[in-house]
Formats: structure tokens, sequence, C-alpha cells
């Protein structure tokens, strides 16, 4: 079976890249570091990858916001070689500062219209300070392409500025009502949670991880790059050692979504 390609972001301050991109080789892809300089100078070289995945860090060691610089520089270098690799069918994954590159660039949750607008962006958690917690997240009906309704992950989260910031609640209910929703922070019931610590930043309505309209893009703030490898979960001395830990389920699923 062929092997798709996915292109892992490299960017100062990115660091969380050589997981992301043995996770996405042990899911069966053939996956390559690219810094964002090499990209920027050959755009086109994006046209030879299935995937591509934005990981989780400090790019830029997030200054001004998160992911605000690296999401400038996208956009006026790299802009149309991005739509482009979308309309032809490109996946794209934004982990955690992914995730806020993406929405800052205007990727994400992109309801309308082919040209980048800033819809959403991340804003600091609302207990004021960085939070590193396993979380609980579960997946609604939504239009992503590689993220099957009631998938359930148990995984890390790791920020500083993770609250979903909506313009107002119409727009939030036009994000759950369509599709683009992709997951929820959910308590010990399976329900989505606004409540601390099941949902780490105070999101509302519980809201993890967005996807776009063409259901091709999904960025979420949780690091399933860091909940793949069978001794990842906290607790695997008493569980024992998972064959497939719960991040490793998102990655299998791009990767056959890509082939």
């Amino acid at each position: 079976m062929t092997r798709p390609r996915a292109l892992v972001l490299r960017a100062p301050g990115i660091n969380c890249e050589r997981e992301t991109a043995y996770a996405l080789e042990t899911a069966g892809a053939d996956a390559e570091l690219v810094h964002v300089k090499a990209l920027c100078a050959t755009p086109a070289r994006l046209d030879r990858f299935a995937i591509l995945v934005v990981p989780g860090g400090f790019s830029y060691g997030d200054d001004i916001a998160a992911g605000r610089v690296l999401a400038n520089q996208l956009r006026q270098r790299l802009g149309d070689a991005l739509l482009g690799f979308v309309d032809r069918g490109g996946l794209v994954l934004g982990i955690c500062n992914g995730f806020q590159v993406l929405a800052r660039l205007g990727l994400l949750p992109r309801t309308e219209g082919r040209e980048f607008v800033q819809q959403v962006t991340l804003s600091p958690n609302l207990s004021d300070h960085y939070e590193c917690r396993w979380v609980t997240l579960a997946s609604p009906e939504n239009r992503c392409v590689f993220v099957e309704k009631g998938l359930r992950l148990r995984v890390p989260a790791a920020h500083g500025e993770g609250y979903v910031a909506v313009p107002d609640a119409e727009f939030c209910d036009v994000l759950e009502r369509e599709g683009y929703v992709a997951f929820h922070y959910v308590d010990a019931e399976g329900r989505p949670t606004t409540r601390y610590p099941e949902n780490p930043n105070g999101s509302p309505r519980g809201i993890a991880g967005l996807t776009d309209r063409t259901g091709q893009v999904l960025g979420l703030m949780p690091h399933p790059d860091r909940a793949f490898l069978p001794f990842h979960p906290p607790d695997w001395r008493r569980t024992g050692l998972a064959r497939d830990p719960d991040g490793m389920s998102l990655f299998r699923a791009v990767v056959r979504a890509a082939r």
C-alpha cells in the first residue's frame, strides 16, 4: 500500500516536530522535516506532499501572541501555495501551537470564502496560567474527513493560550450546528464541558478542536503527539501497555484519509 508523504514544518521555537514525524511514520506515512525558510524559498515543494503538519511548541517564542509571527510568515510567503494545497485535496493538521497558527492565519475555521480571514483566535486560559494535564476529548458529528463521530481521545494538554475566542454566541452556534467543531473537552459522563480542570482553558461549549469548510484542515489544542507510544499514558504501569494509545488513532486516521 502506498505510503502518503507528510511534511512536518520546522520553525524557530517549534519543539514537537520529531515526535510528530515519528508518529506519522509509525502510522504509515513517509514524514519529512522541512524548515519554514526552505519551504518559503520553494513553495512548489508542497506539491510533493499529501499531508502538512504544523506541530506544537512556541514558534518564534510566541512573540506578540502565540503563533502570530509564524502565521504572518505563512500568509505572506506561502499563502497561495497553502490555498492550492487544500484545493487539491491536501490534509492539514495543527497541534497546539499549530492550531494557534492556523487560526491566526485564517485557515481555521474558514467558514466562507477562499481567502485568509481570521475568524477566531486562541486567547490566554481562563485559569490565567499555563496548563499541563491529561484531558478527555470526544468528537461530535463534524465535517473533518478524518475524524469520525464518537472518537474519544485521552491526551495531554500543555498550553497557556488555549481559550477558543469567538466573536459571539451566534457564531459559536454556527460552528457547532454546521460541523466545524471537531473535538470537545468532555467530563466523566462524556458531555462537553467548560468546567475546570476537565476543560483546562475554559473554551466556550468545551471546544477543543476545529475543522474548516472542506473538512481537510484540523486544529486541536491537546497533544496526540504525546500520547501515541505505549508508555505515554500516565497509568500504563497499572493498566498495562496499550498497543495503540489514543493519540495514535488520530495519526492513523490522517494517514488513511491521505491514501
